[in-house]
């Protein structure tokens, strides 16, 4: 470690990188600004340190979101709290938009998952914990409207391990809930934590913290309750799962937190808590072995590619994870999948819409960088030439398919060129049917919702008006075989072959038994659901 740059070192230590997942509706735009007003990065809930005072959730800013209430992209937070620096990678919770989950998981070091008390865990939740679960990331827990009518707590962390397969141990425990709820009892302090909540959530919540013995608790919650919460409390010590950090931190355990993120209760027990046990930026698997961050080599892969986000310059902004060394404004790094030198020259860092330009950043940070046109999602830049390469990033099955057409022949330059950079973004799949006379795209998606946002943001941001017309397929493969052979290559009527935008070969289908038919077929061919970006 002498060899270390003592700076980078430290940076590292106080970096924290997470995204927050869950089912739509669960809090978790909520939580995300809660933990924003904790860090003194917004004034009030509900509010931004922007010129305009907009009431809307700080992370919804594309106009879409806002009239939908739904979180379309993934955007990226960061603040500062007791000597820690915060990156959140905010995610969209509708299943429509999973992937953009799935490439923001890549870039995070753990992930909160945010669960609705009076629903427990739901379908989104389920596939995103897989992909988190993929990955080996810790995963913390975040039990969510204990304010109002909700399932039993013992209950829900049984949904926790029959739904999800991991064992819970709860941080703190609930003290009453529904119109009740007063406050958690934190098993660590062994204390009792109340919240002022005097303001509906807008500004920090006052924490009153106590013994249990104190007798004032016993006449403050009425014998009963004071009596089932030493009940319940005794229970969890002796049948619970015990704690254990290792296990917390190869993602087998998960620490649950009791709360309400709409009063502010248990949301700042739960982020000192979260910053205590969470690990800062750990080393990345490359080509070359794992990169430690600590290294002076700087490094980092772009996982999201966003155009359009300032509508008065139709820019596109790449996000880059840092991996390793320092970033320094205006560097230049090779772009390795191009082998081409970059210039760096207006990184830029997000709260929202409003950026600020970066003059320097660190592993675990998230940056902007200005996009020509150059960059695709998986791609690695690197400070000197060793030419290392991260992991790639999956590309995961469309679901749902169209042709999609320019209702104005005339507009057809900018709608290939809409096309083109959404497909970049990672937010549709492109297809194309080979030699045939008009070039006839069909446009792939994880969720029914992205043709709708296709369509707006091609009216929107290219000026350009589309039919789309729906197609019956329902499954991709990839055709993965050194020597595939069209003309031997035997199909199903109801099949198609295209291509994807490198030219690979790939099959759409109607139903699984033809998916089963041209394996047997065609025994000397593979089929598969996930492509990696080349």
């Amino acid at each position: 470690m002498s060899d270390m740059n003592p700076e980078i070192v430290q940076e590292v230590k106080r970096r924290r990188t997470f995204a927050i997942i869950s089912h739509p509706d669960a809090g978790k735009t909520t939580l995300t600004e809660k933990l924003l007003l904790y860090g003194g990065a917004i004034r009030e809930a509900g509010t931004v340190k922007s010129r305009k005072s907009q009431k809307h959730a700080v992370s919804d800013w594309m106009e879409i979101e806002k009239q939908r209430g739904i979180s379309v992209t993934s955007s990226v937070l960061q603040f500062n709290y007791e000597n820690h620096c915060i990156n959140i990678l905010d995610t969209p919770g509708h299943q429509d938009f999973s992937e953009d989950t799935y490439r923001t998981l890549m870039a995070a070091d753990s992930a909160v998952m945010v669960v609705d008390s009076s629903k427990g865990v739901e379908s989104q939740t389920r596939k995103l914990f897989k992909v988190c679960k993929m990955r080996g990331i810790p995963i913390f827990t975040f039990i969510n409207k204990m304010d109002r009518q909700g399932k039993d707590p013992f209950e829900l962390l049984e949904d926790l391990e029959n739904s999800l397969g991991i064992r819970s141990y709860p941080m703190n425990w609930p003290i009453g809930s529904d119109k009740n709820f007063k406050g958690v009892y934190n098993r660590a302090k062994q204390q009792i934590e109340m919240f002022n909540d005097s303001n509906h959530g807008q500004n920090i919540a006052k924490i009153d913290s106590g013994d249990l013995s104190d007798p004032k608790y016993k006449e403050m919650f009425g014998a009963d309750l004071h009596q089932k919460l030493l009940d319940e409390l005794e229970l969890l010590d002796h049948a619970g799962d015990p704690y254990d950090l290792d296990k917390i931190l190869q993602g087998e355990l998960t620490p649950v937190f009791f709360g309400s993120a709409l009063t502010n209760f248990g949301v700042e027990p739960f982020l000192r808590s979260f910053l205590e046990l969470t690990p800062p930026p750990i080393a990345r698997v490359s080509n070359e072995g794992e990169i430690d961050p600590n290294s002076d080599n700087f490094s980092g892969f772009i996982f999201k590619i966003q155009a359009n986000m300032n509508p008065t310059h139709r820019d596109r902004i790449a996000f880059l994870r840092i991996c390793s060394g320092k970033f320094t404004k205006g560097m230049q790094v090779n772009h390795v999948q191009e082998n081409k030198k970059v210039r760096l020259a207006q990184p830029q860092q997000f709260m929202a819409q409003d950026r600020v330009v970066v003059e320097t950043a660190y592993p675990g940070d998230i940056i902007g960088i200005h996009d020509p046109g150059i960059f695709r999602i998986g791609d690695t830049l690197c400070e000197d030439a060793s030419g290392i390469k991260y992991e790639g990033i999956p590309v995961f099955a469309p679901e749902h398919f169209a042709k999609v057409y320019t209702k104005n022949a005339l507009k057809r330059k900018q709608f290939i060129k809409g096309i083109e950079q959404l497909s970049e973004e990672g937010s549709i799949q492109v297809f194309r049917r080979p030699n045939i006379g008009v070039e006839e795209l069909i446009i792939g998606v994880v969720g029914v919702l992205q043709f709708e946002v296709l369509e707006y943001r091609l009216k929107n941001e290219y000026g350009v008006d589309v039919i789309i017309e729906s197609l019956p397929y329902r499954y991709v493969r990839w055709i993965t075989s050194d020597n595939f052979d069209k003309k031997n290559f035997s199909m199903t009527m109801d099949t198609m072959l295209v291509q994807d935008e490198y030219t690979n070969p790939v099959l759409i289908f109607q139903n699984d038994w033809s998916i089963r038919q041209i394996e047997e077929r065609n025994k000397n061919v593979k089929l598969e659901e996930i492509s990696l970006r080349k």
